[in-house]
């Protein structure tokens, strides 16, 4: 069923239940620093669409790179997901009430080594971004351009002395690659995967 034609709550059911079925990888690292990101969903155009912001020149790391909202844990977070909603909230505005949790995605290691906990959730559309100075731009990608694989690149990085394989997205001139790449990559892999074989996302 071609993402461009199922309503916004048909879309978050669909990501809600495959979310549920998947069993989440947690890393349990003392000796890392823990970091939380939000992958939003939501409709634009009659699509179901993914943000992500460009990190301006402002901020210490990953300068110019597409990312999804959030940052590092701090004392005053209660969880994760709490630091994953504050840091979207200092950077886009998006106030935590109106968004609704979907699930977990894995874990992941970055090349900074922080332990980062991805969370997907859904929002209301027309909503009114307004970053703050460590967004450059907002970067707004239709769903169906990441499940329908056509702007998946194999990439290939030097990563702490050896050459790894890195998912690399491509759309309208953006590079979505490191761990905002990984991210996604195992997304369009939790979604791909339904009971009986089914394919609800098939393009």
């Amino acid at each position: 069923m071609p993402t461009q034609a199922m309503p916004a709550t048909t879309v978050e059911s669909a990501i809600r239940q495959a979310l549920a079925r998947h069993r989440k990888r947690s890393i349990d690292n003392s000796s890392m620093a823990r970091a939380g990101v939000l992958m939003l969903v939501y409709p634009k155009d009659g699509m179901p669409h993914i943000l992500f912001n460009k990190r301006s020149e402002h901020v210490e790391k990953h300068k110019g790179e597409i990312a999804f909202p959030g940052g590092g844990w701090e004392s005053g977070d209660a969880t994760i997901l709490d630091t994953a909603l504050r840091e979207t909230w200092e950077e886009m505005s998006i106030d935590p009430a109106d968004v609704t949790v979907l699930g977990e995605l894995d874990d992941i290691i970055t090349i900074s080594d922080f332990v980062v906990t991805p969370y997907v959730g859904a929002i209301p559309g027309g909503y009114d971004f307004k970053p703050n100075i460590e967004v450059a731009e907002v970067v707004e990608v239709p769903l169906e351009a990441i499940l329908n694989g056509r702007n998946l690149r194999d990439d290939t990085r030097l990563v702490n002395g050896s050459v790894e394989r890195r998912a690399t997205y491509a759309h309208n001139g953006h590079l979505i690659w490191g761990a905002t790449g990984m991210i996604l990559e195992g997304f369009v892999r939790i979604l791909k995967t339904v009971d009986d074989g089914e394919d609800l996302w098939k393009t």
